[in-house]
């Protein structure tokens, strides 16, 4: 699924009382990696140690918070209202109550009432290829940056059939930042002794983003992501729940939403799924559309796709805080597992279009964009070609639309049977009808 900083679900669906003003240069700096940390068991759970096993486990920051933190009620309630408004759509998984009817994800202490505090980690997929708004081809697609993840073939790895043995091969963030997350808590027992813990990366009942804000790592921005000042939004969360106290001192303090007057999130996003600032209806994201939604796509959002085969950045690539961070934050490293695939960066649809069923296992088991499935992506693909423009898709797309597309000489034309189209031939035949008979030749 989509990382727990990104757009897809709104679980940050209300403006809140950010606290008191925190200067920027307040802020403390980031441990270094190789700063000693004592290996005799501490007595109380401190944001230093935290933040130093974090870095050298390989994240770029962290912090703790205590349970309850003083917003945990205030989230608690935000999340139901989120999932009462039928924002989550088909995300049933958000929707799960215990035997009591309480929602489980809308407070981490009903499925683990031992929990005491959250680790939350960052880490970046920042990178310095293209944005999404950037101007591209329109036989390209595009498909969510934190998806492009990639790593080096392993010593005595089998190359995939028709693979390139120089090309980076599929990987998934939920992996590579659960491993991060398994190095820190054994750190963390060598430093704090044993406790009871879950590491979770998008997978379990956390409302990631409420206890990273509350962990001091950044504010709710009105497109709902979480905003670091100088990582931006561009950061994937992973989290350790810990039976560890923090002490009260420890707290971390809250950084203010310096979004300001500023809407640019809003007024970008295509769908209109930021319904008010900080209010998200998640059934009209294209991250959800394209990925978590297995179905046919309403007809009135089809347009607003655009060329988005597998998720979207448009309201974090027109934020001027990750243009902040496109200048700050550290590009991610070639060996850290989440390396871009170049060929995931503005992908030619015709390309996509071609792939069977084994040439997509290929290219991406093991990488998140094979959560969209390979009919889901197709039925993308139809979409992004009928807003191209280009009739070169007319014969691909007849294809997929199935039989009597063509009925009459007109291959736009909706077939009139009762058969049951599937979401691939309903999205091939509203394409076709994009394209019509003025598509452009290119």
């Amino acid at each position: 699924m989509p990382p727990a900083s990104s757009v897809m679900i709104g679980n940050e669906n209300q403006p809140y009382d950010p606290g008191p003003t925190v200067p920027s240069e307040s802020m403390p700096s980031p441990p270094s990696p190789t700063e000693s940390v004592s290996t005799q068991p501490a007595r109380n759970l401190t944001q230093s140690v935290v933040r130093t096993l974090a870095m050298q486990a390989g994240f770029l920051e962290a912090g703790a918070v205590s349970l309850p933190h003083p917003g945990s009620a205030r989230d608690a309630l935000r999340f139901e209202q989120f999932i009462q408004s039928g924002f989550a759509g088909s995300m049933q998984y958000l929707a799960r109550r215990n035997e009591e009817g309480v929602l489980v994800r809308a407070d981490i202490r009903t499925p683990f009432p031992w929990a005491r505090s959250i680790l939350v980690c960052l880490a970046g997929y920042h990178s310095q290829a293209p944005l999404s708004t950037a101007p591209a081809s329109p036989s390209a697609g595009w498909i969510a940056r934190y998806a492009w993840s990639g790593r080096p073939l392993q010593p005595g790895e089998s190359i995939p059939k028709g693979g390139d043995p120089a090309q980076l091969r599929p990987s998934d963030y939920h992996k590579v930042l659960l491993k991060r997350l398994r190095t820190l808590e054994s750190s963390m027992r060598t430093a704090f002794g044993g406790f009871e813990s879950r590491a979770y990366v998008d997978t379990g009942p956390v409302v990631e983003r409420a206890a990273a804000r509350a962990a001091g790592l950044g504010w709710t921005g009105k497109n709902t992501c979480l905003i670091h000042p100088t990582l931006g939004s561009w950061n994937f969360l992973a989290v350790l729940v810990t039976s560890l106290p923090l002490a009260e001192e420890e707290a971390a303090l809250a950084i203010p939403d310096r979004c300001g007057t500023c809407r640019r999130c809003l007024d970008a996003c295509p769908t209109g799924a930021l319904i008010e600032p900080y209010k998200m209806d998640a059934t009209r994201c294209i991250s959800y559309l394209t990925i978590e939604h297995r179905g046919e796509i309403d007809d009135n959002l089809k347009a607003g796709i655009g060329r988005q085969i597998f998720g979207c950045d448009i309201c974090q690539d027109v934020c001027p805080w990750n243009q902040i961070a496109s200048r700050k934050a550290p590009i991610v490293a070639q060996g850290s597992g989440l390396a871009t695939r170049p060929e995931l960066v503005n992908p030619d649809l015709d390309w996509l279009a071609s792939l069977e069923s084994a040439d997509f296992e290929r290219l991406f088991n093991g990488s998140p964009v094979r959560r969209a499935g390979f009919a889901g992506l197709r039925r993308n693909l139809a979409i992004a070609m009928g807003n191209s423009r280009l009739s070169r898709y007319r014969a691909r797309l007849q294809e997929w639309a199935g039989p009597h597309s063509d009925r009459g000489n007109d291959p736009s034309r909706e077939d009139s049977s009762s058969v049951q189209l599937t979401p691939l031939q309903s999205a091939a035949r509203w394409a076709l009808r994009q394209l019509g008979s003025t598509g452009e030749e290119q």
